[in-house]
This record gives structure tokens, sequence and C-alpha cells, in this order.
């Protein structure tokens, strides 16, 4: 299961895989960082196509095309504010992830790059973050082979130092850090 998780520095825009995940707002209408990023690389096809979607509550994901992008789909996941770690926010971010995983399920999506969801201008703290997407990704790779490749995809180095470690720790890899990160 180990040799199916990457940690990698880069940018989730470029990643040639069959879904990208987009840490998106509840009104997938794009905003800031990731979002925005993923927006504006996909072209205007895909703010139409969220518009038609309705929002997203938090906790949940939707799926639209890639349009422009390298990748097939964009699975808009919507994460937690963080509010001290009172209100539920590791539920909803583990709920999140959950979502991202039962649409790859749905539309037979084999490759997957994942951001660093709720860390950056919703400020959850990275580690715990990290702890959580990796034990849900876990979780899903159990039970679902046809994932033949998950990517964490990091854009700074506290996020890919945090994804080294909890995968280390979850999956038993240890750290090649190098051309692509871990592998």
């Amino acid at each position: 299961m180990a040799d199916r998780v990457q940690v990698i520095f880069g940018d989730i825009t470029q990643q040639a895989v069959d879904a990208i995940v987009n840490a998106a707002n509840t009104t997938l209408q794009g905003g800031g960082g990731v979002d925005g990023a993923i927006h504006r690389e996909a072209g205007p096809h895909l703010v139409w196509e969220c518009r038609k979607l309705g929002g997203c509550p938090t906790g949940g994901a939707r799926i639209t095309k890639g349009y422009y992008l390298a990748a097939k789909h964009v699975i808009h996941a919507v994460g937690p504010i963080w509010q001290g770690g009172t209100a539920g926010e590791d539920e909803l971010l583990a709920r999140a992830y959950r979502s991202v995983f039962e649409l790859v399920a749905q539309q037979d999506i084999h490759t997957v790059a994942i951001p660093s969801i709720s860390t950056g201008a919703y400020r959850f703290p990275i580690d715990r973050a990290a702890r959580i997407a990796v034990r849900e990704t876990r979780l899903f790779l159990e039970r679902h082979p046809q994932l033949t490749e998950v990517r964490f995809v990091c854009y700074d180095r506290a996020n890919y130092d945090c994804y080294v470690a909890e995968v280390a720790e979850v999956m038993g890899k240890r750290s090649t850090e190098g051309a692509g990160g871990l592998n």
C-alpha cells in the first residue's frame, strides 16, 4: 500500500492525474491559494460548471471536469475553518477526505493529487491536518485497490515535512527525499 502514496513538492495544477483535489470554499466559486490557482488554470468553463453545482457544505466534495488542467477531473473538497479545535474541525476535515474518496470510487479514478486541505487561509494546523489526510487515505486504500496512486502535493517545506513524517509513520514508508519528494 505504501508504494501507492507519494509526497512531492509541486504545483497541483500541473499534475497529470485522473483527478486533482481542490481545497474549495462552500460557494465553489474560486478564491485564494490553491482554489484560485485551480480556477485560473482550468479556465472559465470551470466557474460555469461550479455555478451549476450550487455550492457544497463543509465536509463535502463535488466533482467537475478539469478543462484546461492536466487532470481530467477536479474534486472540490470543502474543509473547515480552524476555530481552535473545539468546533468539530477534525471530524469535518476527515469527512471532506472521505467525500473525496467516495467520488474517487464512484468515478473509477485511479490516480489523484491532493493538496493540504484547510491549512492555508483556513488556518488548520498542518501537522494535525496531515495526520487526518494520511489516516483517511490509508483507510480508503485498504479497501480500494483500483486507486493506484495518491500524490500529496505540497507547496512549501512545512507541509512537505509534515506529510513525509505522517506517511512514514502511518504507511511505514521511509523518506527517500529527492527529485520528486518521497517515492
